[in-house]
């Protein structure tokens, strides 16, 4: 698996962000509205108006990465308000990570396999 490792710093951005903004845009955000380094190592999470949308934005020394998600039912749970950034602090091996990624589903989840043509 391809990520930052453990130990790193995760920001949510807090309320909603226009899922259309790419990597420069989102980097703009971490500068401008949450007032940190984009390239400092860094997690930035940010979701979309419905909740079922995340982007995470990282710099892994080379370039950003950027991890977009979408769920097919749910929606990720995030702080309500309308500006500013919610420290979630260094995270963990899988908890953090886990508890950032998973979805209130209000049942059991089910996930549907899709087949790409090789």
């Amino acid at each position: 698996m391809i990520g930052p490792g453990t130990g790193v710093r995760v920001y949510i951005a807090c309320g909603v962000t226009d899922m259309r903004k790419g990597i420069v845009g989102l980097a703009t955000l971490a500068q401008d509205v949450l007032r940190q380094k984009p390239t400092g190592g860094a997690v930035f999470a940010f979701r979309g108006r419905r909740g079922d949308r995340l982007k995470l934005l990282y710099w892994d020394g080379q370039g950003f990465c950027l991890y977009y998600k979408v769920l097919e039912r749910g929606r990720f749970p995030w702080p309500a308000a309308t500006e500013g950034a919610a420290n979630l602090g260094a995270v963990g091996n899988v908890v953090g990570r886990d508890r950032l990624a998973s979805p209130e589903l209000g049942g059991s989840a089910r996930t549907r396999r899709v087949n790409y043509p090789a």
